[in-house]
């Protein structure tokens, strides 16, 4: 049996300088992946940091428009939430397609972004995987890779980013606050958090060791109202995508063209990816599905399949067009 140490902190700052200060430190908050971790022993800290105290619970609207949501909000809590539903439903309905309702209520806003891959050779400790022991190979290059990446992918990783509402916070253009030891706050785009993890498997993200997650910010945009995620999965609940896309449309008065366009995927890449060629297709493109085609292909074209997934180059581009098709038929958002 590991020892195991836990600390309670009282505030993101002197949370994030207990963990910056020690390598074998760790963030806890709800728990739902972490613990999975830790009873696996691929993640070992010798020190537990429990930041559920810290505040930065909250959602709140930001001054002009657009809305902060506290990194200890729960999944639950932002899903119900009336603002987050009318303004970006995208968010709402990546957060319900995720997990199980037990979950959702434990499960917070940073852990959810900071959650790991779930690639069976991640946590095989008697499988190589680069990702948990730099330099030991790749178990999944050699074998099944059905639920792996397309997108994002290299000879040394091909795991798969396995969140839903980080795929979505990339569509809505929303920003990251992290604060580190010495208290400031820094600004990371959604879609800049992440790193490919076929680049550096053992590195996920831009964060600095000690850096805490400590809010996330939505932009004021009156048509990122017209969004929707869909996910394509196994089974109905508790699956994690084989492919997902989450967009959002801004349409002409007449609904006729698109004026503009965000567009993410997951499931498919080793990282929420957000697919500029497809947004480029969309623009000034006539609202039908010979464009939601067009921008599927354009978001695919680089996609690098295994004979066990080839599937997921066709269920995702299929996913993107009934997302796009969805978006579409949306009544026309507030201004």
């Amino acid at each position: 049996m590991r020892p195991l140490e836990t600390a309670r902190a009282v505030d993101a700052r002197s949370a994030a300088a207990t963990v910056a200060a020690r390598a074998d430190a760790a963030f806890v908050a709800g728990g739902t992946t972490l613990v999975d971790l830790l009873k696996l022993e691929v993640e070992t800290p010798a020190l537990l940091v429990d930041i559920r105290g810290v505040g930065h619970d909250a959602i709140a609207d930001l001054p002009g428009g657009g809305l902060r949501i506290g990194a200890l909000a729960t999944n639950s809590a932002v899903a119900a939430d009336a603002r987050v539903r009318a303004r970006y439903p995208v968010l709402a309905e990546a957060l319900l397609a995720g997990a199980s309702p037990q979950i959702r209520n434990m499960a917070t806003v940073g852990g959810n972004l900071m959650q790991r891959t779930r690639c069976p050779y991640f946590r095989d400790l008697a499988s190589d995987c680069n990702k948990r022991v730099p330099g030991s190979g790749c178990a999944a290059l050699g074998g099944r890779t059905r639920t792996h990446a397309v997108l994002g992918t290299s000879e040394r990783c091909i795991a798969t980013h396995p969140g839903d509402m980080a795929v979505a916070l990339v569509a809505l253009g929303a920003t990251v606050r992290a604060a580190g030891p010495d208290g400031t706050e820094r600004a990371i785009a959604a879609e800049d958090l992440h790193v490919a993890y076929g680049a550096d498997p053992a590195r996920e993200s831009v964060l600095e060791r000690g850096e805490l997650i400590v809010a996330v910010e939505l932009p004021a945009v009156g048509w990122l109202a017209r969004s929707r995620y869909v996910k394509a999965r196994d089974r109905a609940s508790y699956e994690f995508a084989l492919a997902a896309a989450a967009v959002a449309l801004d349409l002409d008065e007449d609904g006729g063209v698109v004026r503009a366009a965000r567009v993410a995927l997951g499931g498919v890449a080793t990282k929420p990816w957000r697919a500029p060629e497809a947004e480029a297709a969309l623009a000034g493109a006539p609202a039908e599905r010979a464009s939601w085609e067009a921008a599927a292909a354009a978001a695919l074209a680089g996609a690098r399949a295994r004979p066990d997934n080839e599937f997921k180059v066709e269920l995702a581009r299929r996913t993107l067009v009934r997302a796009l098709a969805a978006a579409a038929a949306l009544p026309e958002p507030a201004r």
